[in-house]
């Protein structure tokens, strides 16, 4: 009887103590509600300006989201196109990239997508565009123009284009349709038995694809799979669980979502027979691997199923839903975190805490938690996916990132576009010597930051010694280093021809040959990729387990 009272007493002392934090947080809800609105009313009142009140309101909106966590934001009506980009890959347009080195000269095409209204309508890397519906692209931004070529599918948008070839300058009409970038990149056989599918995102249906593609490669020959998972920043959890079952018995566990309100909760389970159960995988991910991509890699790699291999995912482990607000905005809100069989949670601990490139920093294993795979291996959580065979991260110069960010290699693509109306197959393209001399006198009378990383950090040493008055007492030492150090640009750029010379390559034959062109280069080399593939023949055998 005694037992019975305390119980009861406990259940309604829990009970009493859950209401009261259910009032304090909506008392204290209401407080700060309340003296938001007085301090927006008192500016309003007795501030020397006019109040931008709509950019306050949305800095402050934005402020208070960032105190929660990265994926939590506001989309406003106006960037509903944004949203739709972000969780479907598509957009209402042409299909096209542009380009617009100058504010106040023409847009340039620089991409058109394969199959794409633009490329149907005739549009090629080089052609300019001087109008947009009847109105000048001089003093407009890139975005700008961007956003005028967008829109609603089924309506027309008319070109005035100066065409590359013949310099006619000509009216094109198109007809705006539902662009969808594609999830799969490329699917294709690396060798008699080794098939490859690069997969950038999971948008709807891409495990349809997933599907017919591993179908097509085994008709191929093949005998392993690579799937390549690098740079893939996830999408919908329920293609992820669906590109699972094509590979792991019927009714396993792919996901388990868990939230703190009601219907948050949810279970992700093999719903299709698979396809096959014993065919070798090989999945590569890397820092840019996250959220589906890594329910996919974490989940194969719970049941023993595949071999991953690269660098620690990105640690995305939480759930995102969207909620709709007043005046048709959105909120993207993170609603639960998910867990994958072996019932580690890939979110890393700290999300704030990131090393330069976006990946997971250093955790001490006395944070970490240990589990299981199916057959017995030790996995740990913390964040990310931690690969069963490290590949060695490709690192790129100051020089070639330099080159990239400031668009040269882009600049000198459209220029060799103009002078070359047709080059060789993807496959056999290479850039030749005459070609590299003419890129390197071409970046050469370019104005970027081309010093290494090592001037870079001796300049800033530099600096810190004349702070310190420590100039003069080293200076002998600073002479010879600065030496050591200071390369002319024609110099570093013939340095770094081995570095530089792939990214020439991809975006020269992707303007002729469009985006799976540039991956069958990028392939060429992918020295991580060959490593794999030289995995794949020692796992042929693999077998669902260690």
């Amino acid at each position: 009887m005694n037992i019975r009272r305390t119980i009861i007493a406990a259940v309604l002392t829990l009970g009493a103590a859950a209401v009261a934090s259910a009032q304090s947080e909506s008392f204290t809800l209401g407080k700060w509600v309340e003296i938001q609105n007085a301090i927006l009313k008192e500016l309003s009142r007795s501030y020397v300006d006019s109040l931008p009140v709509g950019r306050m309101e949305r800095a402050s909106v934005d402020a208070m989201l960032e105190e929660l966590d990265p994926y939590t934001i506001y989309i406003p009506e106006e960037e509903d196109d944004d949203l739709m980009m972000m969780m479907n890959k598509s957009y209402g347009g042409v299909g096209a990239i542009i380009y617009k080195p100058e504010k106040e000269g023409n847009v340039v095409i620089n991409e058109p997508y394969e199959g794409s209204p633009a490329a149907r309508a005739g549009l090629v890397c080089g052609d300019e565009i001087l109008a947009i519906d009847g109105k000048s692209v001089i003093g407009q931004e890139v975005k700008d123009c961007s956003d005028r070529m967008k829109g609603k599918p089924g309506t027309d948008v008319v070109l005035k284009v100066k065409k590359l070839r013949s310099g006619q300058t000509v009216d094109v009409k198109i007809r705006r349709e539902r662009i969808h970038l594609p999830d799969l990149e490329y699917v294709g056989m690396l060798d008699d038995t080794t098939g490859y599918i690069l997969q950038t995102g999971f948008t709807e249906k891409v495990s349809g694809e997933i599907r017919e593609a591993v179908l097509s490669l085994k008709k191929q020959g093949m005998k392993r799979l690579v799937l390549d998972l690098r740079g893939n920043g996830g999408g919908l959890l329920q293609e992820a669980a669906n590109i699972v079952s094509l590979f792991v018995p019927k009714g396993s566990l792919v996901v388990s979502v868990k939230g703190r309100a009601k219907g948050a909760s949810s279970e992700y389970r093999t719903a299709f027979d698979p396809i096959d159960t014993k065919l070798p995988l090989i999945i590569l991910v890397d820092s840019g691997t996250a959220s589906a991509s890594e329910i996919v890699a974490g989940a194969l790699q719970d049941y023993d199923r595949a071999v991953i291999m690269g660098r620690r995912s990105f640690g995305k482990g939480l759930v995102q839903s969207i909620r709709p607000l007043p005046y048709n905005g959105k909120m993207k809100v993170t609603t639960a975190k998910y867990y994958i069989p072996s019932g580690r949670c890939v979110q890393a601990i700290d999300y704030a805490q990131r090393n330069e490139d976006g990946s997971v920093a250093y955790i001490p294993d006395s944070l970490t938690h240990e589990f299981h795979t199916a057959g017995g291996r030790i996995v740990k959580d913390g964040g990310g996916i931690t690969p069963d065979v490290e590949l060695t991260a490709k690192n790129f110069s100051m020089l070639t990132v330099s080159l990239v960010r400031n668009q040269i290699i882009e600049q000198y693509t459209l220029k060799y576009v103009r002078e070359h109306e047709s080059i060789a197959p993807a496959a056999e393209f290479k850039l030749t010597d005459a070609d590299w001399e003419d890129f390197v006198q071409f970046a050469a009378g370019k104005e970027f930051d081309y010093r290494s990383g090592a001037k870079m950090y001796f300049d800033q040493v530099k600096k810190e010694l004349a702070k310190e008055g420590l100039s003069e007492a080293a200076a002998e030492e600073i002479k010879a280093m600065d030496a050591v150090l200071e390369m002319d640009k024609v110099r570093f750029l013939n340095l770094k021809r081995d570095e530089i010379v792939p990214f020439i390559e991809e975006e020269i034959v992707v303007r002729y040959w469009y985006q799976a062109a540039g991956v069958l280069v990028r392939i060429r080399y992918d020295e991580q990729l060959r490593e794999a593939q030289a995995c794949g023949r020692e796992v042929a055998d693999w077998n669902g387990g260690r």
